[in-house]
């Protein structure tokens, strides 16, 4: 595939990337590693306790990134629980904009089992939230069915609209530039308008990666990395994910009424390597090589 540096740069704009709450304790300055004004997503995962989310969301507001709390529909209590993380999330951490999704928990722990449920409250509305991530699956989902997951995406477009929220979508990590396109274009065609930030995987092991798509349990790209990981030898081998930002790029220049909008990255090989790349694709510091990957030039 032929690579045009100015499509990838274009877009690789915005982008944004996640950190957890025990990922920041390896960070020593965010301001060291991400341009100021970076999204950053701070993760609430299952058996957390969500004041660890809120305090990494401080930290990253003090060190100038707009922080991007998770809220886990299924880890959640109750709305009044709800409501007081809203409330610290704003109050304490600047917050303006939360992903909510469902959460990776099989039996929810209180009244949520759906981020539908946790939008309807209202609690974020209450709170000034108004631009909201919530999830998005290209590859589908072992747990939710195809019909479910398309009547999700008509409920969460007309409730943007209804609410007058700014609503977007973001996904889970692909590494098939063709299954994210088409994705896309079947959900625009059902009437989707919510803008995608597409989720990328940072360079990372084969070895990693394997593990991170076996826990995510991702179709095309689980089948991809498993062929991968086959090779012994290659185990070790780190893996960009040149080849589909180079798919995606040319993909979104070629259709003016693409959604996908943003590259969203999973920092799966370090979360410092990471920035390192995507800040250089947002600003053409790359090479291409003869095999169509991406050489970063180093900084003179």
């Amino acid at each position: 595939m032929a690579v045009n540096i100015d499509n990838l740069s274009r877009a690789g704009q915005n982008w944004s990337i996640e950190v957890t709450p025990t990922g920041a304790t390896k960070i020593e300055s965010f301001a060291e590693a991400l341009p100021e004004g970076t999204t950053v997503n701070v993760t609430f995962l299952p058996g957390t306790d969500p004041l660890d989310t809120i305090a990494v969301a401080h930290r990253l507001a003090d060190e100038g990134m707009n922080a991007v709390p998770h809220i886990a529909a299924r880890s959640l209590i109750d709305e009044a629980q709800l409501d007081e993380l809203v409330s610290r999330m704003t109050g304490e951490a600047d917050v303006s904009e939360v992903l909510v999704i469902g959460g990776g928990v099989e039996r929810p722990v209180g009244a949520f089992d759906n981020s539908m449920q946790v939008l309807e409250t209202g609690v974020l509305q209450k709170h000034g939230i108004c631009t909201i991530g919530v999830s998005g699956h290209p590859e589908g989902s072992p747990d939710i069915s195809k019909q479910a997951l398309a009547d999700a995406i008509g409920w969460k477009n007309e409730f943007a609209a209804r609410e007058g929220l700014s609503l977007y979508m973001e996904t889970q990590f692909c590494f098939d530039a063709k299954t994210v396109l088409d994705w896309e274009r079947i959900i625009r065609g059902n009437g989707n308008k919510l803008p995608i930030r597409i989720g990328i995987p940072g360079p990372a092991t084969i070895k990693t990666l394997f593990r991170f798509a076996q826990i995510s349990g991702i179709g095309p790209s689980m089948r991809f990395v498993a062929k991968q990981a086959r090779n012994v030898a290659k185990l070790m081998t780190v893996q960009a994910p040149d080849l589909l930002l180079a798919g995606l790029a040319e993909g979104m220049a070629a259709d003016p009424d693409c959604l996908l909008a943003h590259f969203h990255y999973y920092p799966f090989g370090g979360f410092v390597k990471t920035a390192a790349y995507a800040e250089a694709v947002a600003t053409g510091q790359v090479d291409v090589t003869t095999k169509g990957g991406f050489d970063i030039r180093q900084a003179s």
